[in-house]
């Protein structure tokens, strides 16, 4: 599991990228687009489909049978796409909140030490007794999007809906939902009302700033495609030993979805989006086009390779090995470009540290 820490580290070096302008380059700009059209969008958009997941679920949860599960699996693919497209903003409000933390930790079956119960056992047994606390952080594993998953598309889930424990069931799903409603609500309220400026008015490069969270972002996204998504599933961490339990959205089969998504709002955040300047121009008015052409190739490639992978992921990493040797090759190659060399020309230090070992 990664082990994130986030740590001072002030450059003590007059930076150029530190200017408000850097050879024509207004960062203010850029950062009030990133703000403005795409930052705080994001969240309203996840609002949004949030409220038509859960009418989707009411309507399920009234009547669970086969029609509404099939129903209620096309908008919670929908909303969680959208889920992966704010994962990279786990900075600021949302770091606060550890919104991402709270409604997107996967998987949800983690793997726990011979003798101890899984996170899905400690979430049945929950269930069962009807008491639980998804406030604390050792629930981290027992809710949000992972554990919709499971409790909506395991093989067994539709009887579960109408058994003994039906009632609890039905509220600890209330109550999932309920949570990431609550946390988005927060995150979305301090960007509106006091983040987005303190965001724009910083054009510095250093720890705390912006442009350091953003970066950082970019490269521990790439790190958690690298491991979590694809890597500990495929066995990179196991001598080769594969975990297709442990794939994102494992009980959906929406793993690729999601990772390919993931990639897609990476590429977008780094370009600005089409609405305004993003980190690629600001490293090509710093004098770098060919280091930001060649990652926005790379973003292309490591999409081709994502999608050569036939779905689903849990049955590709023992059938398509090739497939997603070359992506993990692919993905390795992009994590370079932005976690060594772009972090360099931008004078970002990386301030997590992650263990994944591969």
């Amino acid at each position: 599991m990664l082990l994130i820490l986030f740590y001072i580290s002030c450059s003590k070096k007059s930076n150029p990228a530190d200017d408000k302008t850097t050879n024509g380059f207004d960062k203010t700009a850029m950062l009030t687009n990133y703000a403005d059209k795409l930052i705080i969008p994001a969240y309203e958009q996840a609002q949004q489909k949030l409220t038509g997941l859960q009418t989707s679920v009411n309507a399920f949860l009234a009547t669970p049978n086969l029609t509404n599960q099939a129903a209620l699996k096309i908008v919670f693919k929908d909303t969680y796409l959208q889920i992966e497209r704010i994962s990279v903003l786990e900075f600021g409000p949302s770091r606060d909140n550890s919104l991402v933390g709270f409604i997107n930790t996967l998987p949800a079956n983690t793997m726990k030490k011979i003798g101890e119960k899984t996170d899905l056992a400690i979430m049945e047994e929950n269930i069962a007794s009807g008491n639980w606390n998804l406030v604390q952080n050792s629930a981290v594993h027992q809710q949000g999007f992972p554990a919709l998953d499971y409790l909506f598309f395991a093989n067994d889930a539709l009887a579960k809906f109408t058994d003994a424990n039906s009632t609890n069931r039905k509220k600890y799903v209330q109550d999932v939902l309920n949570r990431i409603k609550s946390l988005l609500d927060q995150t979305l309220s301090t960007w509106k009302n006091t983040y987005r400026g303190q965001f724009i008015a910083n054009t510095q490069s250093n720890s705390g700033s912006p442009i350091s969270y953003l970066l950082n972002q970019f490269a521990y996204e790439m790190d958690m495609l690298k491991g979590p998504r694809i890597g500990w599933p495929f066995g990179t961490q196991s001598g080769g030993i594969q975990f297709p339990e442990l794939c994102e959205a494992y009980y959906s089969g929406l793993s690729l979805d999601l990772a390919i998504e993931n990639m897609n709002s990476l590429k977008n955040m780094f370009t600005g989006g089409n609405s305004g300047k993003g980190i690629a121009d600001l490293l090509a008015a710093l004098g770098n086009t060919s280091l930001k052409d060649e990652i926005l190739n790379q973003f292309n490639v490591v999409d081709s390779k994502l999608k050569a992978i036939p779905a689903p992921l849990s049955s590709a990493l023992a059938n398509n090995k090739p497939a997603i040797e070359d992506a993990n090759k692919e993905i390795q190659l992009l994590l370079r470009l932005i976690k060594t060399d772009a972090v360099s020309k931008l004078g970002v230090q990386i301030s997590y540290v992650d263990n994944d070992g591969d």
